[in-house]
């Protein structure tokens, strides 16, 4: 095999609990993807300190010929780079347990990427995303930006409408730890075992086939196992163990009962199982809470004890799925690995029924600075019905953020599947706004 040239990693949100998974991950992995450098950037200088010096430790430790650095100045964290990653959170926490708890509050549900939630974020994220492309545009205009900031099909169309021919990948990681779970159910070490076909939209999409390398349908047994289970395992392994995950998993089972020829994506519960989640959220205390409390503070506190002890040996900090896939699109990308992922792309006719403009998430082939996705032909009338109302609320959020216009995103609201009437969406809307007065365009 050729010698692979070291590629240098910018990491975008380097205050963010995940980087030292990330770092860790690409350490892990230098064999196949070999690193120059590695610098994290954040503009919240204090959040990132903390981080970036244990991940300088784990580095240290790790791979000592890797240079690593961290900055709040993005001329010195995005000159000279092959790659950067992408995980904004405009706002921190704080804003994530507003996004959550003002929905519920009004009997909607409260959720960070789906809903009401979903489209404040969303509005959050836009300005930032896209001062970070033009930067690296003008700092290294032949990198990727590799983009998994939530909610992703919210930024993704704002990457489609304001910098169309932007280096930018779309991504999340949600099918992947799906996919983790289903080859865990076959008793497979990895989804690399096996190939998929899926279609949709971010955070709301179907898998249709699952077959093994030598062609045989796994769909059989997972959609046993899925009409006893859902998604639920029993198993220590992955990533969403938490009693609020565990619900989400479990709500598979019903989803499935919807389309049995198909395995859904599990935030499709937010959508059309809304009424039963808000039942069973606790408006007082979410998701944010629960991150609050237990990740945020685990992390922060074992960076610190790296810090102190000056070495990253028992680190209980753990690279993911979520970073293991980074890793391998940004190899196929360098080195014409030729891989499938599930990527966030412009329609153009892969969905033969559905609107070209669409950002859809689908299955595509990922090589050297090229990616191709995949035909899926016609899909269901149950199907598009669902996406052409879900992309027409995105759509219409990223029109306002552009035109500042409160009319659109009072439209986008009322037509996202989450909020029942107008009245309630203009309810919400008047909350929200409210409290991202320093993050929203004003609207008009």
């Amino acid at each position: 095999m050729t010698e692979r040239k070291k590629q240098r990693i910018a990491i975008a949100g380097g205050g963010s609990t995940y980087t030292a998974g990330i770092v860790k991950m690409l350490l892990e992995n230098y064999k196949e993807f070999p690193i120059e450098s590695i610098v994290l950037y954040d503009n919240n200088e204090k959040r990132q300190e903390t981080i970036a010096k244990a991940c300088e430790i784990i580095t240290r430790d790790m791979r000592p010929e890797v240079k690593f650095s961290y900055t709040t100045d993005p001329k010195i964290a995005f000159t000279d780079v092959d790659f950067i990653m992408a995980q904004l959170r405009v706002g921190l926490l704080p804003m994530r347990e507003k996004d959550e708890k003002i929905p519920l509050k009004h009997g909607v549900v409260g959720q960070e990427t789906c809903g009401p939630g979903g489209i404040a974020y969303g509005l959050r994220t836009i300005g930032p995303l896209i001062e970070l492309i033009d930067y690296m545009e003008k700092y290294s205009p032949n990198a990727w930006l590799l983009n998994y900031s939530n909610p992703a099909a919210i930024a993704a169309e704002a990457c489609r409408r304001l910098r169309p021919k932007s280096r930018v990948i779309n991504i999340c990681d949600m099918p992947v730890c799906l996919e983790e779970i289903f080859a865990r159910v076959l008793g497979m070490k990895s989804r690399k075992e096996f190939d998929v076909r899926y279609y949709g939209l971010n955070h709301f999409g179907w898998w249709t086939s699952i077959t093994d390398k030598e062609g045989n349908d796994l769909m059989p047994r997972l959609k046993e196992y899925t009409s006893k289970n859902g998604y639920e395992e029993y198993t220590p392994q992955g990533q969403h163990k938490e009693s609020s995950w565990l619900v989400t998993m479990r709500a598979a089972k019903e989803l499935h009962e919807m389309d049995p020829k198909t395995l859904p994506n599990t935030y499709l519960k937010y959508y059309l199982m809304a009424p039963e989640t808000v039942e069973h959220e606790n408006p007082n205390y979410t998701r944010a809470n629960e991150v609050m409390d237990r990740r945020e503070k685990d992390i922060f506190a074992e960076c610190q004890r790296i810090i102190d002890a000056d070495s990253s040996e028992g680190t209980s900090i753990q690279s993911s799925e979520h970073s293991q896939f980074i890793v391998d699109l940004a190899c196929a990308l360098a080195f014409n690995t030729r891989e499938r992922f599930l990527l966030i792309v412009p329609n153009n006719g892969s969905i033969s029924n559905f609107r070209d403009d669409a950002m859809v998430e689908i299955p595509c082939i990922v090589g050297k600075d090229s990616v191709e996705p995949m035909s899926i032909g016609e899909i269901p009338d149950f199907q598009k019905g669902l996406m052409e109302q879900q992309v027409a609320s995105e759509k219409l959020a990223v029109s306002a953020w552009i035109d500042q216009s409160y009319q659109t995103l009072w439209q986008s609201l009322i037509m996202n599947k989450t909020v029942p009437s107008a009245k309630i969406a203009k309810e919400i809307l008047d909350d929200l706004i409210e409290v991202n007065k320093d993050y929203w365009p004003e609207l008009k």
